[in-house]
């Protein structure tokens, strides 16, 4: 069975390469454009990544205007093409989730997250994942079963036989707070305990103590790829909507933002005690 890829990574990695084979034939966007006889703002949106698709005519004559002959290249990049139209399984669910947060999780190498209100989604539990999806008391039982079984297949991609790192910076307050009940929290607590033996998760607990740090203003997660050519992402999520920041400047600022906050916290020794001693306070 072959491993899932990411429609999206494919065809931003598609449009950087048709990028570069532009700059190297040293064609202006509207030149390369007119040559290969399609739209200006067409060939924009497809070296952006903003086209869903690129036509197998279209990529043809993008490669003849490049001057592209080696069969192997343009098989290759036609292979990009189609992998960028196929459907994920999250599909099913992109009125539930952030389709495209699952769509880049499942070929990341890296996930580095700060979670300031709840246990990271990757590391939720069923029970506790549905006490915070019934936390919104609009939401009907057959639309929380439906995002409670999609978080859940996300989390597939910590299972894999060559899993990911994972660190995760949570905020203590996450943590003491009893999502649900009781009974609830106790067997996250449990669960995050067996998750930070795995050799790839990292769990560091910012408490309480640590005062103001530089990631007061919100929860993010940053995503790295093993393929030099994508691009790390940092993604962010608001009650309205969800932003995807990639550009270098915003990445760097990002990366910062995550280590000066994960030097504040607990090393992950210390971090599994502060868990379990918090899991022994439910007990009692």
């Amino acid at each position: 069975m072959s491993a899932p890829y990411s429609p999206s990574i494919r065809r931003r990695r598609l449009s950087a390469e048709l990028r570069k084979l532009r700059s190297q034939s040293e064609l202006t966007l509207q030149e390369a454009s007119k040559q290969a006889g399609i739209g200006k703002s067409n060939l924009s949106k497809i070296e952006q990544a903003e086209s869903k698709t690129v036509p197998t005519k279209t990529l043809d004559m993008l490669l003849d205007t490049y001057k592209v002959t080696d069969t192997q290249t343009r098989a290759a990049l036609h292979q990009l093409a189609k992998d960028a139209k196929v459907r994920g399984w999250w599909a099913q669910y992109k009125d539930l989730m952030p389709e495209m947060l699952a769509d880049f999780e499942v070929e990341a190498c890296a996930f580095r997250t700060f979670q300031a209100q709840v246990v990271p989604g990757l590391l939720q539990t069923p029970d506790y994942a549905g006490a915070i999806f019934r936390a919104n008391k609009v939401r009907e039982d057959s639309e929380i079963e439906r995002r409670i079984d999609a978080r859940l297949k996300r989390q597939d991609v910590l299972n894999q036989v060559h899993p990911p790192t994972y660190e995760a910076v949570i905020e203590e307050g996450a943590l003491r707070r009893v999502v649900g009940s009781a009974a609830i929290m106790h067997e996250q607590l449990l669960h995050l305990d067996h998750m930070a033996v795995r050799h790839n998760v990292d769990l560091y607990v910012l408490p309480f103590n640590a005062g103001a740090h530089p990631a007061t203003e919100g929860s993010f997660v940053l995503l790295d790829f093993p393929d030099p050519r994508d691009s790390t992402i940092a993604y962010f999520e608001t009650p309205v909507s969800s932003l995807y920041l990639e550009e270098d400047e915003q990445i760097r600022r990002c990366n910062t933002m995550f280590g000066s906050t994960q030097a504040c916290s607990l090393n992950p020794v210390q971090s599994l005690a502060l868990i379990r001693h918090i899991c022994s306070e439910l007990e009692e």
